[in-house]
């Protein structure tokens, strides 16, 4: 299946409180997960989504792809990370992260091409997501244009597009349209 270009990659934490829209089979047993077809299905987007789609129009962008640190669903921050920890800590499980050694061609086919294309980094400030993170920066080739809002007195948290009040979500979204002219 041919992946269409997009106009950016997005990096965030995790699907959140997204959903698909048709049944899918989210039990897959680990010996099986590197032979997953890549599929596309609707969604029912969650607020975060609606943020990135903000961008979007100000942006003219027609299509963005949003990868996470880890694909396990959780809409609370805490109990996610409770969750991929306990993940790897137990089973030594990495393979939840499309940034994981297992899973590397799934990811170059998934970045952008070229190297104008953005990728935005968006995954939040929690300290606990730092082995996640690591990940993911070791796997993004150094020519690449990168994105994101990075928070001030760190290398590596970057501020996630739907921060708690009304006027900070309109902030993120007024730096990211200039952040990304630039």
């Amino acid at each position: 299946m041919s992946l269409l270009s997009p106009d950016a990659v997005f990096i965030m934490m995790n699907p959140g409180s997204s959903k698909p829209l048709i049944e899918v089979n989210n039990r897959v047993h680990v010996e099986a997960i590197l032979q997953l077809p890549i599929s596309l299905v609707p969604t029912k987007p969650d607020t975060t989504q609606y943020q990135v789609m903000r961008l979007m129009h100000y942006r003219q962008w027609g299509h963005v792809r949003v990868l996470n640190l880890s694909d396990l669903r959780c809409s609370k921050s805490p109990e996610f990370i409770k969750l991929y920890q306990r993940l790897e800590a137990d089973s030594n499980f990495e393979s939840h992260s499309i940034f994981s050694d297992a899973r590397k061609s799934e990811l170059a086919a998934k970045l952008p091409k070229g190297r104008k294309k953005p990728i935005v980094f968006a995954w939040g400030l929690s300290e606990k997501l730092n082995p996640l993170i690591e990940r993911c920066l070791s796997r993004i080739p150094d020519n690449r244009t990168t994105k994101g809002l990075l928070e001030e007195g760190t290398t590596n948290k970057y501020r996630h597009p739907l921060p708690t009040l009304e006027r900070d979500k309109r902030a993120w979204l007024d730096k990211m349209v200039r952040h990304c002219e630039e």
